[in-house]
């Protein structure tokens, strides 16, 4: 009976989750693979007294064009500080090279970014929320600052006869705050749903792997990307 009230619980919040944009024909459509490793992990076995500080280690690596070529990466450490078992506050760099099909023009791309991380469980499974700030610079495109708002919702319902796997499904909204003079305009920026399974190894390491949709706004060429996406996600928290 909890198995069945699980799995209508996951394809109910999946389908929420996924009801995005509604994909024109003369959107560009393309096959992608990502992958992500991300380390999160207490300070406490440098020192005792940082045991509320936290590290943020994050690696990832995008092939699109049909999975063709290395496209994008996306190199992001940051620091965070636990505010009680739920809640942290981050701050911290990114470095991202990008290339065809994301851009015409190899750029690297910085990223200054400050996030409030939420997590609890309840007992049908888990809920995370993430609300992240970015400050973007891309040097040779131009010399404004593009700052943009991102809010990631995500649901993981562990399956009852199965409880290493789970159901998970997230969403996130991107917004950008302000006009600039290298690419990204004031509004709706793009929105990424993923549906998948998880899978725990043990505590400190999880894994998912699913379908994730990338929509991206594209304004002053009215030719929007509608990217699918084949993500595979590596968790490790020590």
């Amino acid at each position: 009976m909890l198995n069945k009230i699980n799995m209508s619980t996951a394809l109910t919040i999946s389908g929420l989750l996924l009801s995005g944009p509604v994909i024109a024909a003369k959107d560009i459509n393309d096959f992608q693979t990502w992958g992500t490793a991300t380390a999160v992990g207490s300070l406490e076995n440098v020192n005792p007294a940082l045991k509320n500080f936290k590290y943020w280690a994050e690696f990832q690596g995008r092939f699109g064009d049909d999975t063709s070529r290395f496209s994008q990466a996306i190199i992001r450490p940051g620091i965070g500080y636990a505010i009680n078992n739920t809640t942290s506050v981050w701050v911290g760099y990114a470095l991202v090279p990008t290339a065809e099909p994301f851009s015409k023009t190899t750029f690297n791309e910085r990223r200054f970014w400050q996030q409030l991380l939420w997590n609890n469980k309840f007992s049908f499974g888990s809920v995370t929320s993430r609300s992240r700030l970015e400050e973007r610079l891309a040097p040779r495109l131009g010399d404004d600052t593009a700052i943009r708002f991102r809010q990631m919702f995500k649901v993981s319902v562990p399956l009852a006869a199965a409880p290493a796997y789970s159901v998970v499904a997230s969403d996130e909204y991107f917004l950008n705050l302000n006009n600039n003079d290298w690419g990204p305009h004031k509004g709706f920026d793009q929105n990424r749903a993923f549906i998948g399974i998880g899978y725990n190894f043990n505590k400190e390491i999880k894994s998912e792997i699913g379908y994730m949709n990338q929509y991206i706004n594209r304004p002053l060429t009215s030719v929007n990307r509608n990217d699918h996406i084949l993500s595979i996600n590596f968790y490790f928290n020590y």
